[in-house]
């Protein structure tokens, strides 16, 4: 039976059990959302910009482990994903954003509404396609999942020109994805690397567990906090892996980096061992790579060879999949007793944590973090904007479990965090959601209100208010003589009159007294509700690196 290019792309979504479909209409994907209508088993959210609605597909990928769909139309609905596909590139997050396309007839002739969206995204995807041939949809479609959700995880963009969606053929629907040559999957790793590996780890008087978001991805956590009680080491998560091992067990020291604990920076300082397991070595984590973990051994395990030894030196690379080669790392690793790193770190641990002035009376936004990881236990799905908010989200709310804390790590997107938000409600309808965010970030993406509240999500807006762009306006202090150029934004909406415009429910806190009490009222409420805080306008994150320094050099602020 003969059905179109349109039918053809709703059937395989179903093949590729595409529960849930984010995006914006256009002129030349009419004839897709013509059959989505009547594809009542595809929910499709109507977003109200498309970068929301790939950060929308970003946030339930992370939530759920599945791949994130989004579609927009030609010229610039696709380049409005870009920013959204960017930041999947950056996070290694699985999705597959479709784009509409002028007719094959006019590619190249500077038609309405044309962009070369294969060409622009090139460098920021793992595969794209441009589909020429009705012929093709199906093979396309199987091969850009496939590709998406396997190996080290990323956005596959297909491009399908009007002309394609509209053609009429018989759907045939591969059973093998026919991926390309040369893709491969490594999974387990030579048993000569292993055995390098082990040989370092059992000779090591300080060695250091480095995990990063390819432990969540891989879903490693288990097989991870078997070895490092194995060998009884400290760990420490990038900011990717928060949740891939529990924050409330002895052994994790804090997150690396810009804004890491100390004595996350100083046992990379002085340990003789860094076990990296899917994790980046990126400047923020490093600082300044010459007094970077510089009496260490350094063991690379990554899913992507071209991640090893990118930005490091690295004595034993080991290409594989993180859960796989912890699995052959445990066969052979010898138990390794504790010793006086082991005393010392603990001992550091105690007497470096991240605090704040609990006493000023002035509400602070570590207080609100605070709060919520109390009244939620710990359970709840965190998705955070950049800056500021970000980094006390990461520093105050314990993560014990993957795919609790959603964040932009790598391209660090201001305006991620809402509609993440909206994709983690929508794949986890069970969970408290909330997004943790600066009164500058929520902003970039506030219209999403509109498909919160038309969703019927009861997502928690949790604004950290202190009219600045916190992050930028803190450096400014420290580094630019307290010059607030362009950083104050005093000039802002109502927040909680804002909320009720859209339908949603506004709460505004000033006090750290009413904080508790507005945190559980948000909760009880059935849909989208802003939560105020207006906070200290001068709080700063510690503690901190300054940019180009050794992370050796870390300020922890009032404890310094």
């Amino acid at each position: 039976m003969k059905i179109s290019g349109s039918e053809i792309f709703v059937e395989c979504l179903r093949k590729e059990n595409v529960e849930i479909l984010f995006g914006y209409p256009g002129g030349v994907v009419i004839p897709l959302f013509d059959k989505l209508y009547d594809a009542h088993d595809i929910h499709f959210v109507l977003t109200r910009h498309e970068q929301a609605a790939a950060h929308a597909a970003d946030g339930y990928a992370r939530a759920t482990g599945k791949t994130g769909v989004c579609l927009a139309t030609s010229g610039p609905g696709a380049t409005n994903l870009v920013t959204g596909i960017a930041n999947a590139y950056m996070d290694s997050i699985p999705m597959v954003a479709f784009t509409g396309q002028v007719p094959m007839s006019l590619i190249g002739t500077d038609a309405f509404q044309e962009a070369d969206i294969t060409g622009i995204t090139r460098p920021i995807t793992k595969h794209n396609f441009l589909i020429s041939d009705t012929s093709k949809i199906a093979s396309t479609i199987s091969q850009a999942f496939y590709i998406a959700s396997t190996g080290r995880p990323g956005p596959v963009v297909v491009d399908l020109p009007k002309d394609v969606s509209t053609g009429v053929i018989d759907f045939e629907w591969p059973e093998v994805p026919p991926v390309p040559k040369g893709y491969k999957i490594p999974k387990y790793a030579d048993t000569a690397c292993i055995g390098e590996a082990a040989e370092a780890i059992r000779v090591s008087k300080k060695p250091l567990i480095y995990a990063g978001g390819g432990i969540i991805i891989s879903g490693a956590e288990k097989e991870l906090l078997v070895f490092a009680e194995r060998i009884n080491a400290p760990v420490t998560t990038t900011l990717m892996g928060l949740g891939g091992f529990p924050a409330s067990h002895p052994y994790w020291v804090g997150m690396p980096g810009m804004h890491g604990t100390y004595t996350a920076n100083m046992a990379f300082t002085e340990c003789d061992l860094v076990i990296a397991v899917g994790a980046r070595f990126d400047d923020r984590v490093t600082g300044k790579i010459e007094g970077f973990a510089p009496n260490a051994k350094i063991i690379h395990i990554d899913m992507d060879p071209a991640a090893i030894a990118k930005n490091v030196e690295v004595d034993i690379a080991v290409v594989g999949d993180a859960r796989a080669i912890l699995g052959q790392l445990l066969e052979v690793v010898e138990p390794r007793g504790r010793n006086g790193w082991n005393d010392y770190i603990e001992k550091m641990k105690k007497t470096h944590q991240p605090t704040y002035d609990r006493d000023s009376g002035i509400l602070k936004p570590q207080y609100v973090v605070e709060q919520i990881y109390e009244v939620t236990k710990g359970e709840a799905i965190i998705t955070t904007e950049v800056g500021q908010n970000q980094m006390f989200a990461s520093l105050y709310y314990k993560f014990d479990k993957p795919r609790r804390f959603i964040s932009s790590g790598g391209l660090g997107t201001m305006g991620y965090g809402f509609p993440a938000a909206i994709g983690a409600q929508l794949g986890k309808p069970d969970a408290v959601v909330f997004d943790i965010a600066g009164d500058g970030s929520i902003q970039m993406n506030i219209q999403e209100l509109a498909t919160a509240v038309e969703q019927k999500l009861p997502v928690n807006i949790a604004i950290l208010n202190n009219q600045y762009l916190g992050m930028v306006r803190q450096w400014q202090e420290l580094f630019y003589n307290k010059r607030y150029s362009g950083t104050c934004i005093e000039c802002q909406p109502d927040f909680v009159k804002l909320a009720e415009a859209y339908g949603a429910h506004g709460i505004r806190v000033d006090k750290p007294e009413d904080v508790r009490a507005a945190i559980e009222k948000a909760i009880s409420i059935d849909g989208p509700v802003i939560l105020d805080f207006h906070v200290d306008r001068e709080e700063n994150v510690w503690p901190m690196v300054a940019p180009g320094a050794p992370i050796s050099d870390t300020m922890e602020g009032l404890l310094s």
